[in-house]
């Protein structure tokens, strides 16, 4: 049996990988740091197959950098071995919810989540430090020597955060947070779906690089737009009062997203012949209209029915009119609440859309309801059409939501906390219902609020990814004083006391409605993973110091305070399963066995001793997937055993151990 190898990817060997599939000609072999032969690439020969593409060494070309870049490129690729352990005592719904909050540092978790996440997040936002040369950073340990970070570490050891100062007179005071903020966005590339969308708050110190490293990472032909966001009154101004700040917006690939293209022959030949009366009348518009009637008119039947396409207003742009002509309309039908089950109230001018083309857009969950049949039905806009949905400029008074935080969670317990409402805003523009949403820069949660309260709002099934550091709370502040030893606890009461709030907000409301009318309670619980070592023991020794006694010892190759648990998620993440799976507990043959996804999925026993009967009643279920301690089997007789047993109860279940 293999075993699984409990160790993120090394990106650079998949680059190679993708590289060999394009020029197989140029993988050579080269030694690794461990002295072992393994896939490199001859970049002269690359260089021969790109032939006049690549620009010579020394030459002039456009380019972005940095002290520390390369290193920084070089760990986003680097593997981590570490794991994430299952919290379950302070996690809320732990069998049902589909949401996770992840404590660690953001960079080792992205790490850990390209497998079980690739290109399955539709929406992340983050809201990094902005470098204010007050404010602390993540400064990650390649960016240095070993004795200068440990050294620098000492306000922090105590919980191994990686947060230090930036002053302004760093000398590497751009460079170090571009080092910080370049990995963690090329990994988040990764988890991207095709059609999925990233926001990042920023103010103008560090606006610029950022830019730039978006760029570079999703392509400037992705940038989807730069939101200005007027927050509050700056008190303390210099010469300029600063009162706004950034949000940048980039499409994994805008090729990807939604467009909505209604095709109607008739609209097109109205159109063409539109745009030549626009070219003959120029501004005289009541020509324009008046011909364009009588030609629409004298072509019957081919255009019967069309008449409302003839309007053109006094600017001379062209748009679908009423039957009277005398003012923009569209299409006009019923349509019918899907809550109420009344009649809509339906647009001033008619639906642009037909009713058919209408209906299959509500079947996809692309219309966009209001609260009951009052409110006008739209259609949700997508990137392509940012212009009706969301504005380039944003504008809200952001004290509201201090001090709405202050009285959710009965102290001043976390400072400038992000507004509900723009977060609300960015998912109905970026998301659809069952969407996965990210935030690494978690902060007191604003993110998985947003996301709780959109679902209560339009009865959507999105989840939210948390990720954060548990920065330590100063020992004289509100936070602190309040119980809250670092964010990471803020964030957490934070959701259970906004999605407590939710709820009885929602149950409040169906107290008043009629029993077809109510609305669902969205998820607000919540799966907390705390970011460790592996949970398989390190090996420091050389092979002449071993001796009995220690090679009796690696016979169990667990650490001894993990759990099966611990070892069970440690395995979803290897093997690239989601960590908000159905999973189960129960005994068989007097010992635990878990199954995930009701056994289609994964199926896992980590007991010390593991019998034929449990064996056979395991690959009688036909799982996709099990997996077993290493030290569960005597020897290979027994392993070769179990894996006769699977070829012949389930020949198609993939069986490892670890």
């Amino acid at each position: 049996m293999d075993k699984l190898k409990l160790e993120t990817a090394d990106l650079s060997e998949k680059n190679i990988e993708r590289i060999a599939k394009l020029f197989p000609g140029v993988i050579t072999e080269i030694r690794g740091d461990d002295g072992k032969p393994k896939k490199g690439i001859n970049f002269e020969l690359l260089r021969q197959e790109l032939s006049g593409d690549v620009s010579d060494d020394g030459g002039e070309c456009y380019a972005f950098t940095w002290v520390g870049k390369k290193a920084a490129i070089a760990e986003s690729n680097r593997p981590v071995r570490k794991t994430l352990r299952p919290c379950v005592e302070e996690s809320r719904g732990w069998e049902t919810t589909g949401n996770l909050y992840i404590e660690g540092d953001n960079l080792d978790v992205l790490k850990l989540l390209q497998e079980s996440y690739l290109n399955q997040v539709k929406m992340i936002y983050i809201d990094p430090p902005y470098n204010t040369g007050n404010d602390f950073i993540y400064k990650d340990s390649f960016a240095m020597d070993k004795d200068t970070f440990e050294e620098q570490i000492g306000l922090y050891d105590e919980d191994e955060n990686r947060l230090f100062p930036n002053p302004e007179s760093n000398g590497r005071f751009h460079s170090d947070w571009c080092s910080m903020i370049y990995p963690r966005l090329r990994l988040a590339y990764h988890l991207l779906s095709d059609d999925g969308v990233i926001f990042v708050s920023i103010d103008d110190r560090e606006l610029d690089n950022l830019k730039k490293i978006c760029n570079e990472i999703f392509g400037d032909c992705n940038f989807v737009g730069n939101i200005v966001w007027q927050t509050a009154t700056d008190n303390n101004p210099s010469q300029i009062s600063v009162e706004h700040e950034y949000i940048l917006c980039y499409a994994k690939s805008k090729a990807s997203q939604d467009k909505w293209v209604v095709t109607s022959d008739k609209a097109m030949k109205i159109d063409r012949k539109y745009q030549e009366l626009k070219a003959k009348y120029k501004e005289d518009i009541l020509s324009i209209q008046k011909e364009l009637k009588d030609w629409i008119s004298s072509n019957g039947s081919e255009l019967k029915g069309a008449s409302h396409y003839c309007y053109v207003d006094q600017k001379g742009v062209y748009y679908p009119g009423n039957s009277s002509n005398t003012r923009p309309g569209g299409y006009t039908f019923d349509i019918i609440h899907p809550v109420t089950g009344r009649v809509c109230k339906k647009p001033d001018y008619g639906y642009r859309w037909t009713e058919a083309t209408f209906l299959e857009a509500a079947g996809k969950g692309d219309v966009e309801w209001g609260e009951d049949e009052t409110t006008v039905p739209k259609i949700k806009k997508r990137i392509e059409t940012v212009t009706e949905m969301l504005k380039s400029y944003y504008y809200e008074d952001n004290r509201y939501w201090s001090k709405y935080l202050n009285s959710l969670m009965g102290a001043r317990v976390f400072e400038n906390p992000k507004s509900v409402t723009l977060l609300m805003r960015l998912l109905k523009f970026a998301t659809k219902k069952d969407s996965i949403v990210m935030d690494f820069f978690s902060g007191s949660a604003t993110t998985a609020h947003a996301v709780m309260q959109l679902n209560a709002s339009d009865g959507g099934n999105r989840r939210f990814i948390m990720v954060q550091l548990p920065e330590l709370s100063v020992k004289d502040s509100e936070a602190y004083r309040a119980g809250y030893r670092n964010i990471c606890e803020i964030g957490k009461e934070r959701i259970r006391r906004a999605g407590g709030k939710i709820r009885d907000e929602v149950l409040l409301e169906n107290a008043r409605l009629k029993a077809g009318e109510q609305k669902k309670v969205p998820d607000i619980g919540f799966r907390v993973l705390k970011l460790d070592s592996t949970n398989m023991k390190d090996v420091y020794y050389s092979a002449d110091e071993y001796d009995q006694r220690m090679l009796d010892a690696l016979e169990i190759n667990i650490k001894e305070d993990r759990t099966d648990l611990d070892l069970l998620y440690g395995v979803l993440l290897d093997w690239g399963m989601p960590l908000s799976s159905k999973h189960q507990i129960e005994t068989i043959g007097g010992v635990r066995v878990h199954t995930v996804d009701d056994g289609g999925g994964l199926i896992a026993c980590f007991a010390d001793k593991v019998s034929e009967t449990v064996i056979r009643e395991i690959a009688k279920r036909r799982p996709g997937r099990a997996v077993f301690r290493d030290s569960s089997f005597m020897g290979s007789p027994d392993k070769i055993n179990v894996e006769e047993i699977f070829k012949l109860l389930a020949p198609r279940t993939g069986v490892r151990v670890i």
